[in-house]
């Protein structure tokens, strides 16, 4: 698997699961917690991406 590849991957894992956690707690998928929280997860996703390939 290309390191490009990785990355996005992690990416959009890390923004699925980001954008779930809100879920939890009963808030909708299209809240603003859910939009912050895809958003850290796409960035975490990034980082464990970028770590993974190096």
């Amino acid at each position: 698997m290309s390191s490009k590849l990785m990355i996005y991957f992690f990416l959009f894992a890390g923004s699925i699961v980001g954008a779930y956690v809100p879920k939890i707690w009963g808030a909708g998928f299209l809240s603003i917690s859910s939009l912050i929280f895809g958003s850290v997860g796409a960035i975490i996703g990034i980082i464990i991406g970028l770590k993974l390939t190096k």
